[in-house]
């Protein structure tokens, strides 16, 4: 009777809780690194979805173990965005069993992986699918899974893959449910960039903003229309111009930051030139009539270049043209930025490869400077004019590397090489001459922002044959940098797109197994796997014996 009670009352005491559950819903999350507690921004983005959005993951069937763990991870945060919002609904999808997915999927732009699988000493290539289809209310949009990094290994693909799922999928519900809003102005004429050179980075702007170009040609005939048009923009981003502007074209790029207009600079304050006879570089400081225009804002890019031990390597080939091998020497020239600085735009991100950059010095005045990248400790700077040749110079570092710099020449320490300014900015062009008249000179601008980097190559991508390489990537020395994230986060800030830096720049650890302790005490745990649970069975089953035989003896 006492047992049927017993029963009984822990029979209600399961629905009590069930009922209670019911009402009082809560998720915990007890990993280390919150993997599975969705950001604010995440959260804001889906808070207001009132219609389904159906979501198709095509991860499924048989998949290698490193895909196994995205499919993992997909699915987990995926319940996390359904737990916030029910109008999401997922389903994992194997497109190999599904008539015609494969060549939907690949006319659609989501193209397999080839995954290549060793086992029992043969190689076999899979095909693999590392997308996510999402539609809302008639539209699609394709959500990459896999972050594809030329020259990582599989585990550290994975593992900034699973980094970057949150992000992806938060970014793709924004693009569904928010239409594009913000304008970007790319200058031209000028000399700056060619498209080709920065087709990578704006490909990926695209996705979020609207872009054009835009030419101060028209200044000298129209400088208020001029004015007019280029204040329609958000942000102007002017990439390594290379000729001169003329007064007007500054007065008009003044007026339009007095309007509260961003800007992105990415200056070379040095120009190289190659001698085709002596095989030499030769530096020379050059003048793009902008060293006021900066100074009034509080800052100036010296006509300098920046050498770093902490550097980019550099790819040369040695050896006859049969016999040439190519290996990878050090190279001052391009210094490598790891900011620690706890700032938006550059948490969590790889180090930031310049070429030929210029040091920038920050003058008193009452806007706000943030030192976003700067160079490390051991640096020096080296003034113009210069003759750089290149076997010289790297038999030098090979020298510097080998005995250790000299404290007396690296000394200059950490050198700005990108600064944030933010605030009112006074006027160039207060209290002197205009180029020309227009009603409503403004003096002050409004609250805005820009960022000035001393490095204009810091945009441009490499090519494989025609075809434009991600930002970032390094093709000679096989090395991914953090160039476009940069960049990306510098935009966002500026536009105050601050959602999408936050979690861009949230950072997960994935624990993998290293290969090399795996082989070496494989068999030990294999030992270990099979014994143990036998011998925990065989306690179990003594001490039960025991126990039994004492209540019941």
């Amino acid at each position: 009777m006492k047992n049927r009670k017993q029963l009984i009352y822990g029979i209600l005491g399961i629905i009590l809780i069930n009922i209670i559950g019911s009402y009082f819903y809560k998720r915990f999350d007890l990993t280390q690194d919150q993997r599975y507690t969705l950001s604010n921004t995440a959260k804001k983005t889906i808070a207001t979805i009132d219609l389904p959005i159906f979501i198709d993951v095509f991860l499924e069937g048989d998949l290698p173990s490193e895909f196994k763990r995205l499919q993992l991870e997909t699915k987990q945060l995926l319940e996390e965005f359904e737990a916030y919002n029910p109008n999401l609904k997922f389903k994992f999808v194997n497109p190999s069993e599904e008539k015609g997915a494969i060549e939907s999927l690949i006319k659609f732009g989501a193209k397999p992986a080839q995954i290549e699988i060793k086992q029992n000493g043969k190689t076999s290539i899979q095909q693999v699918f590392p997308w996510a289809i999402a539609s809302f209310d008639g539209d699609y949009i394709k959500i990459p899974l896999l972050k594809n990094q030329l020259g990582v290994s599989s585990e550290e693909r994975i593992n900034k893959s699973v980094q970057n799922l949150e992000y992806a999928f938060a970014d793709a519900f924004n693009q569904l449910i928010q239409p594009k809003k913000r304008k970007i102005a790319v200058l031209k004429g000028n000399g700056e960039l060619e498209d080709k050179y920065v087709a990578d980075f704006f490909s990926t702007l695209r996705d979020y903003y609207y872009i054009a170009p835009f030419t101060l040609d028209s200044v000298a005939e129209k400088p208020k229309k001029t004015l007019a048009q280029m204040q329609q923009f958000d942000l102007l981003v002017i990439a390594n111009p290379t000729e001169q502007f003329t007064e007007e074209e500054k007065y008009i790029l003044d007026q339009y930051v007095m309007s509260g207009g961003a800007s992105l600079w990415l200056i070379d304050a040095v120009e190289l030139v190659n001698d085709s006879v002596s095989e030499n570089n030769f530096a020379f400081g050059k003048d793009l009539n902008l060293t006021d225009f900066f100074f009034k804002y509080g800052i100036r890019i010296n006509p300098n270049l920046v050498k770093d031990l902490y550097s980019a390597p550099i790819l040369l080939a040695t050896g006859n043209e049969r016999d040439s091998q190519y290996n990878k020497y050090p190279w001052f020239y391009s210094p490598l930025s790891n900011n620690s600085l706890n700032h938006p735009i550059v948490t969590n991100i790889e180090a930031i490869k310049f070429e030929y950059a210029s040091s920038i010095d920050t003058l008193p005045n009452s806007i706000k400077k943030t030192i976003l990248l700067s160079s490390s400790q051991v640096s020096k700077i080296v003034g113009m004019p210069k003759e750089i040749n290149i076997t010289k110079e790297i038999n030098k570092n090979l020298t510097i590397i080998n005995d250790g710099p000299s404290p007396e020449e690296f000394n200059a320490g950490e050198i700005p090489l990108a600064v944030l300014l933010e605030g009112s900015f006074n006027s160039v062009y207060s209290n002197r001459i205009k180029p020309f008249k227009i009603a409503n000179n403004l003096e002050r601008s409004k609250e805005t922002k820009m960022v000035v980097i001393s490095d204009g190559s810091i945009i441009k991508n490499q090519f494989q044959g025609n075809r434009p390489l991600e930002l970032g990537f390094d093709k000679w020395t096989q090395t991914f940098y953090g160039n476009k994230e940069f960049l990306l986060n510098t935009v966002n800030y500026l536009l105050d797109d601050t959602g999408l830096i936050n979690i861009r720049s949230k950072e997960i650890s994935v624990a993998f197994l290293d290969p090399v302790k795996v082989a070496k005490n494989r068999f030990f745990w294999q030992w270990v796997n099979l014994l143990l649970p036998l011998t925990l069975i065989y306690l179990f089953g003594l001490v039960f014996n025991y126990l039994r035989k004492r209540k019941y003896t």
